[in-house]
């Protein structure tokens, strides 16, 4: 707000009063004031001195600074010119107490302006925080280094065991660190320093921990110390490690083994905003990346949600026992509710979204926005609320540089705050303040949980989890009408089996809340020993990692989602008990069953690496890994409950395997040209490269499990080595490219192998080369291939690589294809083929009907496909465009080769078998069904290969 908008709020008569006390003193140790100032300057003079004792008793104290405040600082903050200006005041010093002294003018000149600026609204809360926090940045860092300077001078330089100097880092806490200090706050702070060693260039050596302990304390001194001056700032070390216990300053391999095996998560959740103060750094990157696996873990982490509203526990009892009423910081709907609010999705959901690693709570609040965690109006009601408190709070503690959260407990101070905040009295001002305490502690409930958790040990399967006699179960069973023989013997056998585990007491307290909301949620299936069953094998998994038991623990949609999807598949069932990390997606029913679009696999990949650093190849295998596993869950989910028809679930699996084959070729790529460099003229995005999908990724018919059929092909012919360091030649760069690539899926991480590669169908088989030229390639299939290789082109098809490649293999294909073959020879050799191959696989009883393999089988469809490809594509090249049997069907059709009826039969038969196939192996039961059921389905698809195939069987 500006001067003359600022004048017409007019003073009340008590703070006039105040205002002209101040100014009569100010008269007599400045008595040019009213020729210095002008009207207007010395009326906004005034309302200062009204509104502010603390400015007031500073002004008096030292009148010259008036005129520089007008002179163009009460406009705007430069934060980088207190460094600068720090910088020069102290270049010039030789004494600590001259040191002590400009540190301490210099923070309250500032201080005074920053007030100023606070009270007549020259600047919005978030600007005012960000200029306390600078510049209690800049003191400290200017001291420390002018301390730094002092002692390496009087006792020599701390170094490493190779010579290099050690500096001291210091770790800025709480608000400072997210740059959103208060007025009269506490700076909490932890001393480090990056190696041990000593000092060199004094009369003795030094162990450097002993030198940055001296140091550490001299630099507490210049900040904390009460002197005629006052002080910088409060200086709070107790949250380094150990607390007040131990050392004042440790190095980084001594934080690094506490925060490992010590760090609790009150701690966990200080080091959200643990920020390094001072220029940034090589040692800043390194800090910061010690501190992260602590903070943030590798999965969704809902134990945070615990701890913290434990946490508030606590807070509420110390409020309580205070007796400390007005509290906007820590009373219900409090700033630290906000804090917590924000923090428990930091925790959470910060391992896995880097965009959340962030100090700032306004930053990291509008990010939870934009990851769609918050919806619009908590986020807008939030940010409003705690705006108003930290402007109250900021304001309340320049009154008198009081370290306050109270509201005031008299009436001047009520009215210096309306005048500041433009409201008209106090009531109009506590409705607001209330108002805003009310919606923050509802988004508090909603989030963490408050003061009326739903408790379900009042439940009675609370008594049933306790129970451990078999009358005292059946008659509770009878009691609440549950007819389940077998749910008992299956709920003890299972809690028999879990007491003989070690897994904590956290795990065990947690376990203890879960399982009567579990048993609750399990009696509502159809027959809740069954559900029970599919539900265990995956608690069996997750009993030793409480994070899980917690997530299912906290959130009911989660739990919900587990149920119905493990009734309903037992492979997913066995997918969650083997990659826990999948629990995760369970979370948002709505975002589970959103399944990727066709189109954005590739894209969305990219998005999810972009979370792993570039240049760790163990993380990024994992993320692929992850990637897949989670994509193939949605996909099975909406299968399962129907959302997705099996043509759809297959499109799903094979371009979700096209977009990994992307990455994992981009990745090969790079790690085979960082070693040897690349062949004149490639680049990632022209390789001359290319990946040939077979079979069931060739023919976009990908089911759960399906291993990919690859076959890889260059197109670099005769001599020529790549620009590398090691220099290779370029048939042995793609070579080794083809093997890195096939070592990259087979790979298996904690999230298992990536995808099962069948190599059998490139040129000469298991003894071919593992990547073929692709000239060479067409001379292999023209001259040696036999016909059922011939069989296997008709499903094949570009996956990846680069584009002549592609516009080539498709010419080579529709060629050979195209071939003019004998009918009744071609006949023979496929249907003999088709022979062989169930002579070979079939192993059913009668009463059972093979879906791929018996008569009238996926099998026989296929080779119909394929049989009327290779006999009609000479004339017809529209026949070697499709490698999807349904599309092929459709052109056979639409030539009139085959008559509109049969196609259409082959193709419904086609998709009815491939989704008695899904479904099976949804339920991990072989692909078999009853023969007589089949026979009803198939017997015409029999009927149909024996007349095109001539046979008479």
């Amino acid at each position: 707000m500006n001067m003359h908008s600022q004048s017409n709020n007019v003073l009340s008569a008590e703070l006039v009063e105040i205002a002209e006390r101040y100014w009569l003193r100010l008269c007599d140790t400045w008595p040019e004031v009213t020729e210095k100032l002008n009207k207007a300057q010395q009326n906004e003079l005034k309302s200062v001195l009204g509104l502010s004792d603390y400015v007031a008793e500073q002004l008096c104290r030292n009148p010259e600074w008036i005129e520089l405040l007008f002179n163009g600082l009460l406009t705007e903050v430069d934060r980088q010119l207190f460094s600068d200006e720090l910088k020069r005041l102290l270049s010039v010093l030789t004494t600590e107490d001259s040191v002590k002294k400009t540190l301490r003018n210099f923070r309250n000149f500032q201080m005074v302006r920053i007030a100023w600026r606070d009270f007549l609204n020259y600047s919005d809360v978030q600007s005012s925080l960000l200029d306390l926090s600078a510049l209690a940045e800049a003191l400290v860092i200017a001291a420390r280094d002018w301390l730094y300077t002092d002692m390496c001078q009087q006792i020599g330089t701390p170094t490493d065991e190779e010579g290099n100097p050690q500096p001291l880092l210091i770790l800025g806490m709480g608000k400072l660190g997210g740059r959103e200090l208060n007025f009269s706050s506490d700076i909490d702070l932890i001393f480090t320093f990056p190696e041990h060693g000593e000092t060199i260039g004094g009369r003795r050596a030094q162990a450097n921990q002993q030198f940055f302990i001296k140091m550490g304390q001299r630099l507490i001194c210049l900040l904390d110390q009460i002197t005629v001056d006052g002080f910088v700032f409060r200086v709070d070390m107790r949250l380094r490690p150990y607390g007040e216990s131990g050392p004042l300053v440790v190095s980084f391999s001594g934080l690094e083994d506490y925060y490992q095996e010590q760090g609790r998560d009150w701690e966990r959740y200080a080091m959200v905003k643990a920020r390094v103060l001072g220029p940034w750094t090589q040692f800043s990157d390194d800090l910061h990346d010690l501190l992260r696996p602590f903070v943030y873990r590798r999965y969704i982490d809902f134990s945070a949600i615990d701890s913290l509203r434990k946490m508030k526990q606590l807070i509420a009892q110390e409020v309580r026992r205070r007796k400390l009423t007005d509290n906007i910081k820590l009373g219900a709907g409090g700033i630290r509710e906000v804090e917590f609010v924000v923090q428990s999705f930091q925790l959470i959901r910060g391992g896995r979204e880097p965009s959340l690693r962030q100090q700032s709570l306004f930053g990291a609040i509008d990010t939870l926005y934009n990851l769609g965690q918050l919806e619009y109006l908590a986020v807008d009601e939030l940010k409003h609320s705690y705006i108003l408190l930290r402007r109250v709070e900021n304001l309340l503690q320049a009154i008198d540089d009081k370290q306050t959260q109270t509201l005031p407990d008299n009436s001047t101070d009520w009215r210096r705050l309306c005048h500041a905040m433009h409201e008209t009295d106090e009531q109009v001002l506590r409705s607001k303040i209330a108002q805003a305490m009310a919606n923050i502690h509802r988004h508090f409930n909603d989030t963490v949980g408050g003061d009326h958790e739903q408790d379900s040990s009042d439940h009675w399967t609370s008594q049933l989890w306790h129970i451990t006699d078999e009358e005292n179960a059946l008659a509770l069973f009878a009691e609440h009408l549950v007819d389940d023989d077998n749910l008992w013997p299956t709920l003890y056998d299972w809690r028999s089996n879990f007491l003989k585990r070690s897994i904590g007491p956290r795990g065990r307290e947690t376990l203890e809340k879960l399982m009567p909301k579990l048993l609750a949620e399990l009696l509502d299936q159809p027959i809740p020993s069954d559900a029970f069953k599919a539900v265990s094998g995956v608690l069996d998994k997750i009993l030793t990692r409480t994070t899980y038991l917690e997530l299912l623990c906290e959130n009911p949609g989660a739990r919900q989602q587990l149920i119905s999807l493990c009734c309903a598949s037992p492979w997913i069932a066995e997918e969650l008990a083997n990659f826990p990390m999948l629990l995760d997606e369970l979370i948002d029913p709505s975002q589970l069953y959103d399944t990727t679009s066709i189109d954005d696999y590739p894209s969305e990949l990219r998005q999810y690496l972009l979370r792993v650093p570039e240049d760790d190849m163990e993380q990024q295998m994992e993320a692929l890994r992850q990637f897949k596993l989670s994509q193939q869950l949605k996909i099975a989910a909406a299968d399962v409950t129907g959302v997705l028809p099996v043509m759809e679930v297959s499109d799903h699996l094979t371009f979700l395997a096209e977009a990994i084959i992307e990455q994992v070729v981009l990745q090969a790529w790079h790690q085979v040209a960082s070693r040897h460099g690349t062949p004149e003229g490639t680049s990632p995005e022209k390789m001359g490269f290319a990946i040939i999908g077979y079979g069931k990724l060739g023919g976009i018919e990908l089911g759960y499990g399906s291993d990919l059929d690859l076959v890889f092909l260059h197109n670099h012919q005769g001599p020529g080595a790549t620009d590398g360091k090691r220099p290779i030649d370029n048939g042995h760069f793609y070579l080794k490219l083809a093997q890195r690539i096939v070592h990259l899926f087979a790979t298996r991480t904690t999230s298992g192998e990536l995808y099962e590669v069948d190599m059998r169908l490139r040129p000469s088989g298991a003894s071919g080369l593992l990547v073929s030229e692709i000239e060479q390639y067409r001379e292999y299939q023209r001259e040696e291939a036999w016909n059922w290789e011939h069989q296997a082109l008709v499903r094949s098809r570009f996956v990846y690589g680069d584009h002549q490649l592609a516009a080539r293999f498709s010419e080579i294909r529709t060629e050979i294809l195209s071939h003019e073959r004998k009918l009744p020879e071609l006949a023979k050799l496929v249907r003999d083929m088709r022979t062989k191959m169930r002579d070979h696989l079939l192993k059913v009883t009668k009463d059972k009907f093979d879906l791929k393999q018996s008569a009238g089988g996926i099998a026989d469809i296929e080779f119909i496909a394929q049989y009327l490809v290779l006999a009609y594509a000479n004339t017809n090249h529209e026949l070697s465009i499709w490698s999807d049997n349904v599309r092929i069907f459709q052109v056979l059709a639409e030539l009139e080769i085959l008559p509109m009826m049969t196609a259409q039969h082959l193709t419904q038969t086609y998709c009815w078998l491939r989704d008695e196939n899904h479904r099976l192996t949804l339920q991990r039961k072989k692909g078999e069904i009853d023969a007589e059921m089949a026979m009803r389905n198939v017997s015409e698809i029999i009927n149909i290969y024996q007349h095109i195939l001539g046979v008479n069987e």
